[in-house]
């Protein structure tokens, strides 16, 4: 069985702040985020709603985009959001 990993954007209830992350169980630590299981950042400001998220298969194009991703500004990602999950529904139980 291949292994997957994923890069994802999550945000706080009134979308206003934005947390990209790498994971090779994206289920999982949704579900950490959601209990506030991690400090840091996350639990800080309350980010907790899944908006988007790509699968790749190899580990290294996962950081490569995730770096990508953080590294453009906040509009670029806002604009990548919207193009998969208008709505920003949160996506965990599609999971």
């Amino acid at each position: 069985m291949q292994k997957h990993y994923y890069i994802y954007i999550m945000t706080n209830e009134l979308n206003r702040v934005l947390y990209t992350g790498v994971t090779s169980d994206l289920k999982k630590r949704v579900y950490e985020h959601k209990l506030k299981l991690r400090e840091g950042f996350t639990k800080k400001y309350k980010v907790d709603k899944l908006v988007y998220y790509e699968m790749f298969d190899d580990i290294y194009n996962a950081i490569t985009r995730e770096k990508q991703i953080k590294g453009g500004s906040r509009q670029k990602k806002i604009d990548l959001i919207v193009s998969l999950n208008p709505g920003w529904k949160d996506l965990y139980n599609d999971l």
